[in-house]
């Protein structure tokens, strides 16, 4: 086991709220990260159907068992639990009694805001950041390595095949929260639908395209979409507008978490196999975007990411809006620099001054070769740098 990132905002929400409730995709790390975190804490898991039904015919006797508190375990099987918590919370508001974790996105977080508001810190803990492959010692030194093989932590703690893996997870995990969050009739056209927004990664998002390759609905598209965002398998990077020109495009990018399950959806079955493979340049931005997203949220800071693309096609891959100040992040997966590489950051430089005269702009290129270099307008950074404090704060 590792020390994951977000350990320290875990045990720092735990000591204001009276319930943490950290969500994520399945096989994350979730339950080991809280069991680690709070050893000392009673833990029961909700999966197994004879303690769910307890706390569903019996929630008032459940909780009776941990009025010390506990780690709930899959909390969204017994979603009536959460309003009895918030009885037994109000009486006994101790800081960090109950710690709970779920994977269902949507159901969940509706659940909870709803029935928790104010009494609970929302944490959302996704697959592994680079230093966090790095704790396993097994890192691969290779880019196209260490994209083909993604960030799940069983690939890297249990040393399993990711091929072997990823197929696995799409099939044990990916098809049962499809049909918890949604009832699709027609699976065989959600794995079609998933593997086609696995070749749309770092790409606009058109959803009448996409459904009509995928021979369903522009609503239904929608609505698939909204179910790999509630599994925590893609999500929507949603683009900078600016009311001072109508001429930036205003449709989001879609993005992975996780370019291991995207390699393995695209039948990229090996590094070599990637290294040649016509879409490596969007799996590395869709890497990028994420590793700045997930270094975000470990550090309990909202994400405020977004892209900016003009009419023109001049593009910044990643914004962070750090209150004053932008960062804007360009990914280019090649070992060399391109002459035009700062094209799209001055177009967004030339914006910003009149939309946010108030914001800074800092500039980062993360690429794909080994070696830092030092420019004036912006910090070149090699790909193993993509975690550097500069990107997260």
């Amino acid at each position: 086991m590792i020390i994951r990132n977000i350990r320290s905002s875990l045990r720092k929400s735990a000591q204001t709220f009276p319930i943490v409730t950290v969500t994520g995709p399945r096989q994350a790390g979730k339950t080991t990260l809280c069991r680690a975190t709070f050893p000392d804490k009673p833990y029961v898991s909700l999966e197994p159907p004879d303690i769910r039904q307890f706390a569903l015919d019996d929630p008032r006797g459940f909780l009776d068992r941990y009025r010390d508190g506990a780690i709930l375990d899959e909390v969204q099987r017994a979603p009536d639990l959460v309003s009895y918590l918030q009885v037994e919370v109000d009486a006994r508001p101790e800081p960090g009694r109950f710690v709970l974790t779920g994977s269902a996105n949507l159901s969940l977080i509706h659940t909870v805001s709803q029935s928790l508001a104010g009494r609970t810190a929302m944490l959302t803990l996704l697959p592994l950041t680079l230093d966090e492959v790095r704790r396993f010692g097994d890192m691969p030194n290779d880019l196209d390595e260490l994209l083909w093989r993604g960030s799940s932590p069983a690939v890297f703690d249990r040393r399993v095949d990711p091929g072997e893996w990823y197929a696995s997870y799409v099939a044990t995990y990916v098809e049962r929260d499809v049909r918890s969050l949604l009832n699709i009739g027609n699976l065989a056209a959600f794995q079609r639908f998933v593997g086609l927004c696995a070749g749309r990664t770092s790409q606009l998002l058109n959803l009448s395209s996409l459904g009509a390759d995928t021979g369903i609905r522009h609503a239904t598209a929608g609505a698939w979409i909204s179910v790999l965002e509630a599994s925590y398998l893609a999500w929507r990077l949603q683009p900078l507008h600016a009311n001072v020109t109508s001429r930036l495009v205003k449709t989001p990018k879609l993005h992975f978490f996780d370019t291991g399950l995207v390699c393995y959806l695209l039948g990229i079955r090996s590094a070599d196999h990637l290294r040649h493979h016509p879409l490596r340049g969007f799996i590395f931005e869709t890497w990028v975007a994420a590793e700045i997203h997930k270094a975000r949220l470990n550090a309990g800071q909202p994400p405020s990411l977004s892209f900016f693309r003009d009419g023109r096609g001049r593009e910044v891959d990643v914004v962070v809006d750090r209150g004053d100040r932008f960062l804007a992040v360009e990914a280019k997966s090649g070992a060399t620099i391109p002459a035009d590489i700062f094209e799209g950051m001055q177009a967004f430089d030339d914006i910003a001054k009149v939309a946010w005269p108030e914001h800074g702009v800092d500039h980062c290129v993360i690429y794909g070769g080994n070696d830092a270099q030092a420019r004036s307008y912006a910090a070149i950074l090699p790909w193993g740098d993509v975690c550097a404090k500069s990107l997260r704060e």
